[in-house]
């Protein structure tokens, strides 16, 4: 739309959303092409993924050295 000489404005509200989303999300996915933008957010996805379970390794560890120390 914006190609086609329609304002900022004009094009947010046709596509029913605000300014301030369409900024972020250019600031974000700039120069991107629609599929390695869906690649980067289920990359993303997956390093959440990961980092949970990373966490949730350590708690166990920590977890089995407090009880370590313990007397049974």
């Amino acid at each position: 739309m914006l190609a086609q000489g329609a304002s900022t404005a004009e094009a947010c509200l046709r596509i029913a959303v605000s300014e301030q989303t369409y900024y972020r999300r250019r600031k974000e996915y700039g120069g991107l092409k629609t599929d390695q933008a869906r690649r980067m957010k289920d990359v993303e996805k997956e390093i959440q993924r990961l980092r949970r379970a990373i966490s949730d390794m350590a708690l166990d560890k920590l977890i089995l050295q407090e009880a370590a120390k313990g007397n049974f």
